[in-house]
């Protein structure tokens, strides 16, 4: 999928990785803390996309086993709270989100939400009846609001999110000091035949409420780091499955502390290749 690719050419991804925040690390190995010295975590969790379960071609069985052990692995060394799995759960072939729950995200060690993507090809009623609550869905943890709705339909259209469940959830959620989003498609194109869709209502509603911190993407294997619009940041986790992307499989952690500050790193989980390696 070249057209994908333009995003990491050039001199674009150079000014994006030098724009990120101290408190935002475009990739690191560390699988502990990156909260400042004597800083507790309020909120500690995983955010992972694209697995595509059942892709012709690829070991997409080995890629789950992997996501597993890593996220259980990162738990293990400081707890996590959940995993949030971000949309193409599966290839085109929505029979099998039960077969990659059961045998796969089950299988970890915290409570999980997940979201369809447009590979999911899945709507509200498949989605119920294989997670349990609707393909638009909000919770709150700790004080912290999480608004996930869905950007695509049974045949794989990309689309604009619901902005009538955005805004019904905002509205519920306006109290809170962080409210934090997931969209697998992104509503906004940063650069030209972009695989993005531009939703102007739905990155409207999202920059009038002044706590909501951040918006997470997957879709775009080769994104790992940031895009903003204004200045509400719009993350991505790369991918963990599928035959294309950024050469590392990996995924991403974020931490709410208890001032409500908020630290995101990319975790290179498959430590393959080495990154920035430098022999002089």
């Amino acid at each position: 999928m070249p057209n994908r690719r333009i995003f990491l050419k050039g001199s674009l991804a150079s000014i994006l990785l030098a724009g990120l925040s101290k408190s935002v690390s475009a990739l690191t190995p560390k699988m502990h803390t990156n909260l400042p010295m004597g800083a507790k975590a309020k909120l500690r969790f995983v955010i992972a996309s694209d697995g595509h379960y059942g892709q012709p071609g690829t070991d997409y069985k080995k890629d789950h086993d992997n996501i597993v052990q890593w996220i259980n692995e990162a738990h293990d060394i400081n707890p996590l709270d959940f995993v949030i799995i971000n949309g193409d759960l599966v290839h085109d072939r929505p029979e099998l989100l039960p077969e990659v729950k059961a045998n796969y995200f089950d299988r970890l060690k915290v409570p999980f939400y997940a979201i369809p993507g447009n590979h999911d090809h899945a709507d509200t009623t498949i989605w119920k009846s294989v997670f349990g609550y609707e393909d638009n869905y909000s919770f709150e943890k700790n004080g912290i609001g999480f608004v996930l709705a869905n950007t695509s339909d049974t045949k794989g259209a990309y689309l604009c999110p619901d902005k009538n469940f955005i805004k019904q959830e905002l509205e519920r959620f306006k109290n809170l000091k962080t409210v934090l989003v997931v969209l697998h498609i992104p509503p906004h194109s940063w650069v030209p035949e972009s695989p993005f869709v531009d939703c102007p209502e739905t990155i409207s509603l999202l920059h009038s409420y002044s706590n909501v911190k951040a918006v997470f993407h997957g879709h775009d294997h080769s994104l790992d780091a940031v895009f903003y619009t204004n200045k509400l940041p719009h993350f991505f986790d790369a991918h963990f499955g599928g035959n294309w992307g950024t050469k590392y499989k990996g995924y991403r952690i974020v931490e709410v502390d208890e001032t409500n500050k908020i630290t995101t790193y990319q975790v290179n989980a498959s430590k393959n290749p080495i990154l920035n390696e430098t022999t002089f």
